[in-house]
């Protein structure tokens, strides 16, 4: 599996054999499209949860975003990621500014634990600014009520900017997400099998925002 296009185009990831499930290439150049044509992914923040071979993640990087955290549970997968991410920091393109690392943690786990470190920071500059972009592609057999508490910890816990985007992929044979108030579905994409769900916040409020 290579990156499709930007900085890191070509780039090899090493991926495992088994137990993942990649985003197709048509899904995944629709989901860059689409954000790349409103500015979501130049300079951006991403997190990419359920991260499986970080392509979602590391596909972002190469195309303009200066950070990624992926969040995958297998240990396998997780060490992966790291042995791609190793790689890519000595690729020419690689900036000193850019960062990227990869947590091997249950996605619930991780979203808890991050709120329980925001709530236990205190001043001003504690508090991270949230996620830009964030991925979440869960295996399709994960429950719709566990999808939807995944998706309230995130929002809630503060970890995804009230500007920012959440795309969410499900199998087509799945309801649609149910999102925070506040948040609704920008948009619904079908690709084969998957479906691609944008999720944003404050959409009667916010001016030229993604699909408008």
């Amino acid at each position: 599996m290579r990156i499709v296009s930007g900085r890191f185009k070509g780039f090899q990831l090493t991926t495992p054999r088994t137990g993942t499930r990649p985003t197709t290439d048509r899904a995944k150049e629709g989901i860059f499209s689409h954000l790349e044509s409103y500015g979501e992914i130049e300079d951006a923040r991403v997190l990419d949860l359920y991260a499986g071979t970080g392509a979602l993640g590391i596909e972002a990087l190469s195309r303009g975003a200066h950070e990624l955290v992926a969040v995958e549970s297998s240990a396998r997968a997780a060490a992966l990621i790291a042995s791609s991410l190793k790689t890519l920091k000595r690729h020419p393109a690689w900036m000193p500014s850019d960062s990227a690392r990869v947590v091997r943690n249950p996605v619930e786990r991780f979203l808890r634990s991050e709120a329980q470190s925001s709530d236990a920071q205190t001043g001003e500059d504690a508090r991270r600014p949230g996620f830009d972009v964030v991925f979440m592609d869960p295996p399709y057999a994960l429950g719709d009520d566990d999808v939807r508490e995944v998706i309230s910890s995130l929002i809630q816990g503060g970890l995804i900017r009230d500007d920012g985007v959440l795309v969410v992929e499900r199998s087509t044979r799945s309801p649609e997400p149910l999102v925070p108030e506040g948040w609704g579905l920008r948009q619904v994409k079908q690709y084969g099998e998957t479906a691609v769900y944008y999720v944003e916040g404050d959409l009667d409020e916010q001016s030229g925002a993604l699909g408008a």
